[in-house]
């Protein structure tokens, strides 16, 4: 079976208790079925921009972001021209409230039908996993083969486009050092300390992936606390270790992770990693580092 991934932003809209959903039209991958206003973000878009643009299309509404939710993962089985197709979304999930615009469908677009639908009035409707799990209600699965996969778009060989989606960690020991890994040569940002963490596996939760890659990266065994943030970077001229130009579209995701019985920071992934190496830091060293801007948005945090 092929493979498939997809990032996806959507929006939690509340009034009261009742909360917003659209309904998956007739030419939708998910005809009939219900889940929160959002879908998929494109390529150099940021998530948040991503919610923006998806509440205006499917509801007619234009909303302010107030928070993050929760950033989740999920694997849906789709039909395909060439057989099915195991699509993996990475979900990211803000909280929103309305700021103007009047409700409506989506006019001949993915959605049919958007309502504000009251706790009671959701055991009637069939609902996307996702979606489902978020409001507290059992997470049915879709039927095998439900819906349509999306043709791939033809690129120029001259140029790779690439999204990647990717789970960081700012992990900390109990006094209060900071874990950075530095990024290997022929890798970008080489050379730049960076928080540790990585893309995540196809079917692979974004928690369940850091705190893999914090092993094979550190040899650290680490517990999450807390979502921090979300944010992109988008780099049309980007060189990898394959040494040709990328458009690379990175959506990165960054966690509060706690390291209770630290060890000596060490890789213990196989040769050919993007990590060179790692270690322990105080705030005053990591501030004489060189360091990505993921490492200062994620201090920036705390």
């Amino acid at each position: 079976m092929r493979r498939r991934r997809r990032i996806g932003a959507y929006g939690l809209c509340r009034d009261g208790e009742r909360v917003l959903l659209a309904r998956g039209s007739a030419t939708s991958r998910f005809p009939g079925v219900w889940q929160l206003p959002g879908g998929g973000v494109a390529h150099g878009e940021h998530p948040r921009a991503a919610v923006h643009r998806e509440f205006v299309e499917e509801t007619g509404l234009t909303v302010a972001v107030t928070g993050l939710r929760v950033v989740l993962a999920d694997v849906i089985r789709l039909a395909g021209v060439d057989g099915p197709v195991a699509e993996h979304t990475d979900r990211i999930v803000y909280d929103v409230v309305p700021a103007g615009g009047t409700l409506r469908a989506e006019v001949g677009g993915g959605t049919d039908q958007v309502a504000w639908v009251a706790p009671d009035d959701l055991a009637g409707l069939v609902l996307m996993p996702f979606t489902a799990e978020l409001l507290g209600r059992p997470a049915d699965p879709l039927p095998e083969g439900a819906g349509p996969a999306p043709d791939a778009v033809v690129r120029p060989a001259s140029v790779d486009r690439f999204q990647r989606f990717a789970a960081y960690g700012l992990a900390t020991d109990p006094a209060g050092r900071i874990l950075l890994t530095r990024i290997a040569t022929g890798f970008p940002g080489a050379g730049r300390w960076h928080l540790p963490g990585g893309g995540t596996d196809h079917g692979e939760q974004p928690v369940s992936a850091l705190l893999r890659e914090l092993v094979e990266e550190t040899g650290q065994l680490g517990r999450v606390t807390g979502l921090l943030h979300v944010s992109h970077r988008h780099n049309i001229a980007e060189f990898g270790p394959e040494g040709r130009p990328l458009d690379w579209h990175g959506v990165r995701v960054i966690y509060r992770v706690e390291v209770e019985a630290p060890t000596e920071a060490r890789v213990t992934e196989a040769a050919g990693g993007s990590t060179e190496t790692a270690g322990w830091f105080s705030r005053a060293e990591v501030a004489e580092l060189p360091r990505t801007e993921v490492v200062d948005a994620a201090l920036s945090l705390m």
